[in-house]
Parts: C-alpha cells; structure tokens; sequence
C-alpha cells in the first residue's frame, strides 16, 4: 500500500512526479484492476482536489460508470457521445478547456468546467477511460496530460483485465 504523503505548496510538476510514484508503488503488487482504479482515483482527487476523478469501463457498446470520486456522475455513455465517449471512439486523449464550448458535452454536474480523458488500453483495445472534471475554466495542459498518462500507464502494466 502506498503511503500518505504530502505534496502541499509543491508546483503542479512536483506533485504529479509523487503522485506517479505514489501511484506505481501503490499498485504494484495488485492485480486487481477495480481496486486498483479506485485507489488511484482517491489518491488523484487528494492531491489535486479536482470536482470529479473517475474511471468508466467499457461494457459493449458503452462505457460503464467504474471507480470515482466526486459528485454523482453520469452512468452509461455511449460511444462517440460526450467527451469521453469521443476519447473512446478516437483512441486518445482529449482535453477540454471550457466544456460549455464542447459540441455535444455530457453535463454530468452544473459546477464542471473543463476535462481531460485519457484512455485505458490493453493489447490495443480500449477498455475504459479516466475522466478528470474541474469547476474552473483551462485548468488542464500538457503537464496534466503527460503525468495522467503515465498514471494510466501503471494501471496498465500492472492489471489483470477480465
């Protein structure tokens, strides 16, 4: 189990390099992907406190509400619907600095502003999505991007998928 630790006053950047080693010690060892994603969602929404940090699985022909942490969210997306279902349907990551702006955004919670997604692959599938919510406008670049990424990363490496 990964330690607490505290990353308070740190730059963005310092966060994000314990977060990832917070996060790669802290699945290593466990090959259980739900539990893997919920913890790496609590942990994301600790340091950063953004609205909304969550996983959606894929289950057919929709991704499926998974692991998070946040207001009540949105249960099924389609394929290619909102920016999540988009993620899924181009296979990367998409981010999104004013969702009011976003054709066809899903609004999940009224206080969402902007969102990132990063998809889930195993042997070039996707398989779900992490889906990041902030009620503030740009709060997401390259930085959220390249750290989330590498976060997805671990839970790929490290995870059975069923």
């Amino acid at each position: 189990m990964a330690e607490i630790f505290s990353v308070t006053g740190a730059s963005k950047e310092e966060k994000y390099r314990s977060l990832l080693a917070a996060t790669v010690s802290m699945v290593q060892g466990e090959t259980d992907i739900i539990a893997n994603m919920a913890n790496i969602t609590a942990i994301i929404k600790e340091v950063f406190d953004f609205l909304w940090v969550g996983f959606y699985r894929v289950t057919g022909d929709e991704l499926v509400l998974g692991p998070f942490q946040g207001p009540v969210a949105c249960t099924r997306i389609k394929k290619a619907k909102g920016v999540c279902g988009l993620a899924w349907e181009k296979a990367e990551n998409i981010i999104v600095p004013d969702v009011d702006k976003f054709p066809g955004h899903i609004s999940c919670s009224p206080d969402s502003k902007s969102e990132i997604v990063i998809p889930v692959f195993k042997n070039n599938e996707i398989i779900g999505v992490l889906d990041i919510d902030s009620e503030y406008l740009n709060k997401f670049d390259e930085t959220d991007e390249k750290y989330l990424s590498q976060i997805v990363d671990a839970l790929q490496k490290q995870c059975v998928f069923q």
